[in-house]
């Protein structure tokens, strides 16, 4: 009868004198007996099943008795309170003098409304997994699941699935950096899983030309000293002052690597890190202990895709003939001051300080460099075409006529761009920095402002 009940008539009883249960339940019966018709009869409604069980709570305290008493029913409103009315007609229970009052009479779907929406609205606060996911989230997380996938190992020993067959390898400390450089696309690398190396390791630095990127702290001065006892080294890196490879995000990864040095410079050395060129993106190299390497910064640069084998096998080195250098290869301008300006050389300067940058070296300055977050469509002659919003870029290239040379962009190049920028014909892009490309034109030269010089090399 519950499940089906639409209503509880609630009810008081007081008697002068001790009853029980039963005294109550025969009272209701006997009381109302006939006083309703056959239709609304309770011993009838009893067996029909419309009026379930009488439920009575009963207790005696100094001689008087009070309880309460509940009576379920499917009868309709009308029906309900008249059946309820008619209890109040009662004046004795056994044989003593009582008074029974309805307290209340509770619609039973209405607490179920109550308790549906209470359980609502926890399942809506609990039950639902908010964090959705965007397209580049989502593809984010695919890439670097499978470059986490791709981890393999050589003799045992972490390593990226490129080891076995590059001509070039990069040795790090533990799992958790080849981890590190597998999410950023540099297949090549191998631990050593400790200060003690490997005889695996030391034969395969022995046949490969080897780059030791190392944790920016004692241990991986530790490492070099004796990687280089027991294998052969050709360049080093290491990661920022006091932190490990491992807690690099992409740029600080790209600009370590960058910034690594020949071994013979930092043979010597009780502290290798001080002659390492800066790590957290400063394109200006810490001095270099010898005179003789002056030279071999180029060499270095000339070596620099060999090291970083990744998917997308990107170009970082930069053509001679560009109009944009590499930084690691420009050497130092000199001075104004150092030479006497001839009257026509300060009109010139007069006249381009009025037009602006004319070179793609200064627009790379005025545009990245400033932080404008703009893009600027540059033509064949450096000659400024229209500038944007960064954020804009793909849609003003897309209706831009007519077509750039040359695009500056303060913003993250991403593959969308790239292939825009293929499809319209432009020859070069210099951009903040490079993100990942599951493929890339061969007709667009593409550079990070941090392999971009300052300015034009002297002798172009």
């Amino acid at each position: 009868m519950e499940d089906t009940s639409k209503y509880l008539i609630h009810a008081d009883v007081t008697a002068d004198g001790v009853v029980e249960r039963s005294d109550v339940v025969g009272a209701i019966f006997g009381q109302t007996e006939g006083l309703l018709g056959d239709e609304l009869d309770l011993r009838d409604l009893r067996q029909s099943g419309k009026v379930g069980r009488i439920d009575v709570e009963i207790s005696s305290t100094s001689g008087q008795s009070h309880g309460q008493v509940t009576i379920a029913t499917s009868l309709d409103k009308v029906e309900t309170a008249t059946l309820a009315a008619s209890l109040e007609t009662i004046t004795r229970v056994g044989p003593c003098r009582a008074d029974l009052e309805v307290r209340e009479i509770e619609d039973v779907r209405a607490a179920k409304r109550k308790e549906v929406v209470d359980r609502a609205k926890e399942l809506l606060r609990t039950g639902f997994d908010d964090s959705i996911m965007s397209s580049d989230e989502i593809l984010a997380e695919v890439r670097q699941h499978v470059r986490v996938e791709d981890i393999t190992e050589y003799e045992g020993l972490p390593a990226g699935p490129r080891v076995t067959d590059s001509d070039a390898i990069i040795v790090v400390e533990g799992r958790a950096d080849v981890l590190t450089l597998l999410k950023y696309g540099i297949k090549n690398a191998i631990a050593v899983e400790g200060t003690s190396v490997p005889d695996a390791v030391a034969e395969l630095t022995r046949h490969r030309t080897v780059t030791a990127f190392l944790d920016g702290d004692r241990g991986g001065d530790l490492i070099l000293e004796e990687l280089a006892q027991v294998g052969d080294i050709d360049y080093v890196a290491f990661a920022p002052a006091d932190s490990s490879v491992e807690e690099l995000d992409h740029h600080e990864v790209f600009a370590a690597l960058r910034n690594k040095v020949p071994y013979e410079t930092v043979s010597e050395l009780n502290e290798p890190r001080e002659a390492v060129a800066a790590t957290d993106g400063s394109t200006t190299p810490a001095p270099l202990p010898t005179d003789d390497t002056a030279g071999t910064p180029t060499t270095t640069e000339s070596d620099r895709t060999a090291t970083c084998e990744s998917t997308a096998q990107p170009d970082t080195t930069i053509d001679a003939t560009d109009d944009v250098e590499a930084t690691t290869t420009s050497q130092p301008q000199p001075d104004a001051a150092d030479s006497e300006p001839t009257h026509s050389d300060a009109t010139a300067a007069e006249s381009d300080a009025d037009r602006g940058p004319e070179t793609i070296y200064g627009h790379a300055a005025a545009v990245v460099r400033a932080n404008t977050d703009r893009v600027r469509f540059l033509d064949a002659d450096a000659e400024r075409i229209d500038d944007a919003d960064a954020s804009d870029a793909y849609n003003a290239l897309e209706e831009l006529e007519p077509v750039p040379t040359t695009v500056v962009l303060d913003e993250i190049l991403d593959q969308r761009l790239l292939d825009l920028a293929a499809d319209r014909g432009v020859d070069r892009i210099i951009a903040r920095s490079l993100g990942q490309f599951t493929k890339r034109p061969t007709d667009v030269r593409i550079h990070a402002i941090d392999d971009v010089a300052e300015q034009r090399p002297d002798g172009e």
